[in-house]
């Protein structure tokens, strides 16, 4: 009980010697001990690297968790299954969620229906690209977010304790310079003054034997304060090396992130590559399949950006070159006049010999002929002809 009595009021009294050299500090009314301009660069770069790493983390887990409030229950169990050390259950995402309720939606509508099979179609591309969007969550989470955590848990909480340690440091050492630059003075004002009782206030509380010259004492109080500079001194050289060298550590952190950066690019130009390729192999199945709106061929024309009464056609007279069962493009003329210029939109690679390919922002020639689906074109591009799906193109005039 002695023992943590001396032990507290030691502490207490290291607190109080640390918060008046700070104080002073503060209002200017003692010296400071300066660290050197490299370690200062050193701190600097130190603060920065943690205050970026910080935001660009946040940042990332904003990205790829935009609602986090809508997960704070999933959160939750996936702590509860941490702490249990138990392997966390999968639960579909929503991309996935949305997948399985157009699914559904068209086994209820019917499968057979226009709407229906065009339901299993992009249902079956949302289930596949919210696969994709989880394969990249998992990746970013491994290689670009848990590295960033770590540091900030780990390596940055080192790094400031040991700053803390390093301004107790200092602090103590400004202390012990001026505790000796009082005791200096009070000795020399003494030698001149003859002898004199010492005013202990200004260094101190300690029992001296009031018998003993004012000199001598202060020749004591010198002695001491300058023995206990000495080790402050070291201390405070311990301690600066130990934070010199975790600051110096800052370096290999930053290579670390950039392997680290690298590796979230890739994962990221997957992802997106791995999307586009669904997206365009859905695009293609739905230029290929009958609309809603094939038994309308107006609504589909005036959906390109025209009306009914515009839609180009070809005159009888052309009729009987085609036959109404099974259209030949090479035996297809284009008309005197019906033929219109369309801008495509989109990529479109010709599934057989019988369809144009088509890049986007391309200007054809486009007309009709009487037995084809009303989806379909037939498009010329120089001496190129086939069938184009109206999808695709933006009719201009």
């Amino acid at each position: 009980m002695d023992f943590n009595v001396k032990k507290l009021a030691s502490d207490a009294g290291v607190f109080f010697t640390r918060a008046v050299q700070f104080t002073g500090e503060k209002f200017g009314q003692v010296e400071k001990t300066e660290l050197d301009a490299h370690f200062e660069n050193l701190l600097s770069r130190a603060d920065s690297t943690k205050n970026w790493t910080e935001k660009i983390f946040r940042q990332t887990e904003v990205l790829l968790q935009p609602n986090p409030i809508d997960h704070t229950g999933a959160r939750i169990e996936e702590f509860l299954y941490e702490k249990l050390d138990r392997t966390v259950p999968s639960r579909p995402n929503n991309g996935e969620l949305l997948g399985h309720y157009m699914q559904d939606a068209a086994k209820d509508f019917g499968p057979g229906t226009p709407y229906g099979s065009t339901l299993i179609k992009v249902g079956d591309c949302e289930r596949r690209l919210g696969g994709a969007q989880r394969e990249f969550l998992q990746t970013s989470a491994i290689s670009f977010l848990a590295p960033l955590r770590n540091f900030l848990e780990g390596d940055w909480r080192t790094i400031s304790k040991e700053r803390r340690i390093l301004e107790n440091r200092r602090l103590d050492l400004d202390s012990s310079k001026a505790r000796l630059k009082k005791a200096k003075l009070a000795e020399s004002k003494a030698a001149c003054e003859g002898e004199a009782v010492p005013d202990f206030q200004e260094t101190r509380p300690r029992n001296y034997v009031l018998s003993a010259s004012a000199s001598a004492l202060w020749s004591e109080e010198v002695d001491k304060a300058a023995h206990e500079l000495r080790v402050a001194q070291t201390e405070f050289d311990r301690q600066a090396e130990v934070t010199r060298l975790l600051l110096e550590g800052i370096s290999s952190t930053h290579v670390n992130h950039l392997r680290c950066l690298h590796e979230f690019v890739e994962a990221q130009t997957a992802y997106y590559k791995q999307c586009y390729l669904h997206m365009q192999d859905l695009q293609k199945e739905l230029g290929r399949f009958p609309n809603a709106f094939s038994g309308n061929p107006g609504l589909s024309m005036a959906s390109g950006g025209s009306s009914p009464q515009g839609n180009a056609t070809l005159p009888q007279d052309t009729a009987s070159a085609v036959e109404t069962d099974t259209l030949k493009i090479e035996e297809v003329q284009a008309p005197a006049t019906g033929t219109r210029k369309a801008k495509v939109l989109y990529d479109y690679d010709a599934a057989d010999t019988s369809e144009l390919s088509l890049l986007a922002d391309e200007l054809i020639t486009v007309y009709t002929v009487p037995g084809m689906d009303s989806d379909w074109l037939v498009g010329e591009r120089g001496n190129q002809k086939g069938r184009v799906p109206v999808t695709y193109l933006e009719l201009l005039s």
